[in-house]
């Protein structure tokens, strides 16, 4: 053999390297223990080029993708995991490992017990009748002991949300709080369409308009839920942050100016700051500059790139102001940050 296939991982970095298709063939003979039914597809794709298998099974390599032998239909990108459903082998778990950066919204219900994760660096006890949820792109730390007694944990992708019949204003998650507190009428519910869609999961021919009906009444009730404890806000308000934030997560690379944005958003500075001080609490510069910040801390955390290919990548030509940048806005030197992490 010429080279051999590594051990799947994630990330799965192969550097250009071929790896020969029998030896890829052997690996994913393990892996799909369980998910004999795309065994065809795969072998019709080694016919033509072995690589492909390393892209179909790496689901945090490519930022969108949500690898195929995760789903449990045949025609969604979703995935169910309940205490005695949905789980994967123990094998293909541990190669996760427990830190990871999702593609796609990950919902945790805690039904009974605790437990607590990490979110963007950030720590949350999820409690009973409580849900935690994680957008795509986010750092998603797991825990490493107890996981609770009961609880659902759902997965799906983007296209799987376009298909719903409308939008979730709770995904943007204006008040920058991914933790819903459910009364119990709310709790039995959710865990009602929970079940529900655990069943339908079950068979992964199940109709796919099935499962869409029952993933938007629990997205509605999430989303209720969500704002239940604040104002719910004026409809175009909030229509005009979730247009804020939209295009600053489409272009917060690019040096976005006050200007700029006001001309794309059509509204005068003094409504946009308005704005985004009433559901971010922060002025509109603070707020680009934090998802700035943001982005590099994951990026620093899983070390994929330098500092000067990261200040680069994050739209600045100049790597010491991206530097002095990050210190104002964390406190800490790149290079200290990165230690603190790998102290942990």
């Amino acid at each position: 053999m010429s080279a051999q296939a590594p051990k799947l991982r994630m990330p799965v970095r192969y550097n250009g390297v071929r790896y020969d298709k029998y030896a890829a063939i052997c690996v994913c003979a393990q892996v799909l223990a369980g998910c004999r039914q795309i065994l065809p597809n795969l072998r019709a794709s080694f016919s033509n080029d072995s690589k492909l298998f390393l892209q179909y099974f790496q689901p945090m390599q490519t930022e969108n993708s949500f690898p195929a032998f995760y789903r449990q239909n045949n025609q969604l990108a979703i995935r169910l995991i309940a205490p005695s459903f949905g789980h994967l082998p123990a094998s293909l778990a541990r190669d996760y490992g427990l830190t990871q950066r999702k593609p796609y919204y990950f919902f945790l219900f805690m039904l009974q017990g605790q437990t607590e994760h990490g979110v963007d660096l950030q720590n949350f006890t999820v409690r009973k009748n409580q849900l935690l949820f994680i957008l795509p792109h986010q750092i998603h730390r797991l825990p490493a002991g107890e996981r609770g007694k009961k609880y659902f944990k759902l997965g799906f992708d983007e296209h799987c949300l376009s298909l719903l019949p409308t939008q979730y204003p709770f995904l943007i998650n204006p008040y920058n709080n991914p933790q819903v507190q459910c009364t119990n009428a709310v709790a039995a519910r959710l865990e009602a369409v929970f079940t529900l869609l655990q069943d339908l999961l079950s068979n992964m021919d199940t109709e796919a308009s099935l499962v869409l009906a029952h993933l938007h009444v629990l997205l509605t009730e999430i989303n209720i839920a969500y704002f239940s404890t604040e104002k719910l806000p004026a409809n175009h308000a909030l229509q005009q942050y979730m247009r804020f934030k939209d295009f600053v997560e489409a272009h917060f690379t690019e040096q976005l100016s006050i200007d700029a944005l006001t001309q794309q958003l059509d509204v005068s500075s003094n409504r946009l700051y308005n704005l985004v001080s009433q559901y971010a609490g922060v002025a509109p510069k603070t707020f680009i500059t934090n998802r700035i910040i943001l982005e590099a801390k994951r990026r620093l955390y899983y070390a994929e790139s330098s500092v000067k290919e990261l200040a680069y990548d994050l739209g600045f030509n100049d790597p010491d102001y991206f530097a002095r940048l990050f210190k104002k806005a964390t406190g800490k030197t790149i290079t200290s940050f990165v230690q603190d992490l790998s102290g942990k």
